[in-house]
């Protein structure tokens, strides 16, 4: 009769057991996981367009499982604000240029060099590599996964009182640069006066004179309508090639179910050359629409000049032999 009562009271407790099990496993395939993707730039920027297709792509993958909401122009923190998120774990998914990312993963100041790259294919060979690769291990150490490579274009002057043609035409320009001492040492043996700061800051400082010129791809120009805020010539130096990320919370991937977080990755890794297409494409669009504006282009310069010039700030870079592989690759 003991032994009746304990095999019927062992039999109870496996079917509790079991129901519960049950019961989680149909609340975990039930339970929707919202991931908050932040970013700099507008609406029609391929910064943006990208993280649409990642929504997509996920959303689609997972049944709905996966939302990823995206707040654009710096509406949850500019970039070292939400590269210091996903740090933390306070910020799931961002895209941000490299520039800003420096502070927290010091590696990457070597893609600051100006005049480093030939071209974009360089570029893109590089960081698809093995250098790209350990660069992506050096995120990991401060808690963020590298998704995928991605870009903001070339780097363009634009300023709103003269043409500039010469290295000489920048002494005593008040330039806004990224928050970044490659680009600030760069400018400042140029003969400008570089001003750190954050992109939304700068668009109010051309519109009020605070400073005369800025440096961006040409996208960038066309996307914030520079020519309303004063810009009214730009020269194509092609100065830097802008590398941007992708770039995910190590705390937010552990957070997910293992089969959640797998198709956000696969995704993730293939989101950089969509967006890099879609750069390419907008990009001789928003050159003619810069155009149009009214905006004076100085399309032939003597980069060469301009290279000489800022070379002494390689000198300023800690990872010289990282420096010299890449310069090396091409």
């Amino acid at each position: 009769m003991k032994q009746r009562f304990i095999l019927l009271t062992m039999l109870i407790i496996t079917l509790i057991i079991s129901t519960a099990c049950d019961d989680e496993s149909a609340t975990d395939s039930d339970q929707v996981y919202t991931l908050q993707a932040g970013h700099s730039l507008t609406t029609d920027h391929p910064y943006h367009l990208g993280f649409v297709e990642l929504a997509e792509q996920v959303e689609e993958r997972t049944d709905g499982q996966v939302i990823i909401e995206i707040f654009p122009n710096n509406e949850i923190g500019a970039e070292r604000e939400l590269t210091e998120g996903l740090s933390l774990g306070t910020v799931d998914l961002a895209m941000a240029s490299t520039a800003p990312v420096v502070n927290i993963v010091p590696e990457l100041e070597v893609l600051d060099a100006p005049f480093l790259f030939e071209d974009r294919e360089a570029a893109v060979e590089v960081l698809n590599g093995e250098i790209g690769d350990e660069l992506f291990e050096a995120f990991e150490d401060q808690g963020i996964i590298g998704l995928s490579w991605a870009e903001n274009g070339f780097r363009q002057i634009t300023n709103s009182t003269h043409p500039i043609e010469k290295p000489e035409d920048l002494e005593g320009v008040n330039i806004r640069v990224q928050e970044n001492e490659i680009h600030l040492a760069a400018f400042n043996e140029l003969g400008a006066q570089p001003s750190p700061m954050a992109w939304d800051e700068a668009i109010t400082g051309l519109q009020q004179g605070v400073v005369d010129a800025q440096e961006n791809p040409i996208i960038i120009a066309d996307t914030n309508s520079l020519y309303d805020s004063n810009q009214h010539y730009m020269t194509l130096t092609n100065h830097v090639y802008s590398v941007a990320v992708y770039m995910m919370s190590q705390q937010t991937y552990e957070e997910l179910p293992e089969d959640l977080r797998d198709i956000v990755l696969e995704e993730g890794e293939k989101i950089g050359e969509y967006q890099r297409d879609l750069m390419i494409d907008m990009e001789e669009e928003a050159l003619e629409n810069v155009k149009q504006d009214g905006m004076e282009v100085i399309e032939e310069v003597d980069t060469e000049s301009f290279q000489e010039i800022v070379s002494p700030v390689y000198e300023l870079i800690e990872h010289q032999d990282l420096l010299q592989r890449i310069l090396d690759s091409q």
